[in-house]
């Protein structure tokens, strides 16, 4: 599955005021009470990330069209990858990041096998994942594509996630 990462708001999430191209800007994850939001403020309005950040990064606005879309940077993906473990609201968000960290060869696939599960319930799939960068490995549980796809799930990590700088 390639995720397409389309541009920001092209504004600042806190004055409202347009980036121009090349403009330095900063973007965070803010947990909020419905989920995950992404915040892109100018260099003016930033003072450092809001509480309840997730992750933070830099990133310049690009010139008009860019030819592509790039994610965050890769140590910001895995440290949201990392933060979502445990919270099953999340699940499906964590689980097509992890897929997009394999296509981009950040985590490898060491093995997939089916979770211990009182025999009353399905057995749920899980995805064991090494990441050489950070000599760790992580245990993802697979999603349905049914509900990766649901309530725009996609569309919600897509928004969060893109950066107008080198990945």
């Amino acid at each position: 599955m390639d995720l397409k990462l389309h541009r920001p708001n092209g504004c600042c999430g806190l004055n409202g005021r347009a980036f121009v191209p090349g403009e330095t800007f900063y973007s965070a994850l803010v947990r909020r009470k419905g989920g995950l939001e992404r915040l892109d403020c100018s260099p003016e309005t930033w003072a450092g990330p809001p509480e309840q950040t997730l992750a933070w990064w830099q990133s310049t606005y690009p010139a008009g069209d860019t030819g592509g879309s790039t994610l965050a940077p890769v140590d910001v993906l895995l440290d949201v990858l990392e933060q979502l473990d445990g919270r099953p609201e999340d699940a499906a968000i964590r689980y097509l990041l992890a897929l997009e960290l394999v296509r981009r060869r950040v985590l490898r696939m060491v093995d997939r096998h089916a979770a211990d599960k009182p025999a009353n319930l399905a057995a749920a799939d899980t995805l064991l994942l090494a990441c050489r960068r950070r000599d760790s490995e992580y245990l993802v549980p697979v999603i349905p594509p049914q509900e990766a796809a649901a309530a725009g799930v996609q569309e919600r990590l897509t928004a969060l996630l893109w950066s107008g700088g080198a990945a």
